[in-house]
């Protein structure tokens, strides 16, 4: 298994209840798919550099996990589908 860093840009208008679900989400998708989540860097509400979807601020999250590409490519489709989710990134760490 390769080591991976997922940054999501959730909707900052969310409350804490939804952001903690949308996140739990992307960690079941992990773990059930064979991977394991290591942490999940919360930074908080933050500016974005430009206008996202009309919005000048986001919720920024850092999830460290390791998996296999499958588990990959159905976070990155799984977000792309949600309408919470602002903006997306995985990149693998190093």
């Amino acid at each position: 298994m390769k080591k991976y860093e997922m940054l999501l840009l959730l909707k900052s208008d969310l409350d804490e209840e939804a952001r903690e679900a949308e996140l739990k989400k992307y960690a079941d998708i992990v773990t059930s798919m064979g991977g394991a989540v290591e942490a999940t860097d919360k930074w908080g509400v933050k500016k974005t550099a430009y206008t996202v979807e009309f919005q000048t601020d986001a919720f920024y999250a850092l999830m460290k996990f390791s998996a296999e590409g499958n588990a990959v490519k159905e976070l990155d489709r799984v977000a792309g589908l949600s309408g919470v989710v602002l903006r997306r990134m995985i990149t693998k760490a190093e």
